[in-house]
């Protein structure tokens, strides 16, 4: 496990905050704590570029501040600065020395490490508002960055019969991995993957990424949908939809519904 770099950075407003998380996650920042008047943003020592990252604030005038967390320290500043998260009254996602929800439909019980997904980030949570509308009852799920592993654990929760979930982080698959077993989940296969390719095709694809891995991955998620199937995609900010839309309806995409909070949205297509 290496060591990482805290990046705090003083924002104006939460719009601006949402728009750098979005900018970070493309750099390769596995993580965030969003706090008035701050944006700390995280990033393993190895994959920290600073000349990246002044030319990306420089942009904006905005000014920051950087300090190391030694690996053996990560896990003890993750957890203490993990709260509980409640989807309505469908879903809660907590971790291991929370109590438990109560008079939710169904719980997640996460190791709250680095991994992207917690179900704080507006995009995680509106997946998982929207995939309380699909019927999940023994469909095949693909899971394309599966982050924490919480929307596939949803996923089989909701009565799939198989998931595969996938990412391209060796410490996501960990983690995923963990919370997979901590769940008690038995129909999730975890890949690690550099490039996607699918060999089976899914009822339902949940892409919760960012809009430019999944338009470069769209056609292989098209092809990859069964006829009839259901496809989710999130990590998208709200001037991104246009885009999505234009691609999405050339190769055959019917929408369905889009959802938006705090300046992302999650769109459901057929």
């Amino acid at each position: 496990m290496s060591n990482y770099c805290e990046i705090t950075i003083q924002i104006a407003n939460e719009e601006q905050s949402d728009i750098l998380v979005a900018e970070l996650s493309e750099l390769g920042y596995e993580g965030f704590e969003e706090m008035e008047g701050q944006l700390k943003a995280f990033i393993t020592e190895e994959n920290f570029d600073e000349i990246i990252l002044n030319k990306l604030l420089n942009n904006t005038n905005l000014k920051y501040t950087l300090s190391t967390i030694n690996k053996q320290n990560w896990n003890a500043v993750w957890e203490a600065n993990f709260e509980p998260v409640q989807v309505d009254d469908f879903v809660g996602v907590r971790a291991s020395f929370h109590p438990p929800f109560q008079n939710l439909a169904y719980e997640i019980v996460i190791t709250p490490k680095m991994s992207f997904g917690t179900g704080h980030h507006a995009t995680t949570y509106m997946v998982m508002q929207l995939m309380r509308e699909l019927d999940f009852t023994g469909k095949a799920v693909f899971d394309f960055g599966t982050g924490t592993g919480i929307l596939a654990i949803l996923a089989e929760k909701l009565g799939a019969h198989s998931i595969l979930a996938v990412d391209n982080d060796d410490w996501c698959i960990e983690n995923a991995t963990e919370n997979i077993q901590i769940n008690q989940c038995k129909h999730i296969t975890i890949d690690k993957i550099d490039i996607l390719k699918l060999e089976s095709k899914f009822d339902i694809i949940i892409a919760n990424i960012n809009k430019n891995v999944i338009l470069q991955n769209i056609d292989i998620l098209k092809n990859g949908l069964e006829k009839g199937g259901q496809i989710l995609l999130s990590g998208l900010l709200a001037e991104d939809e246009t885009d999505i839309h234009n691609v999405c309806q050339l190769i055959g995409f019917q929408h369905k519904k889009t959802i938006s909070k705090n300046g992302w949205i999650a769109i459901w297509y057929f």
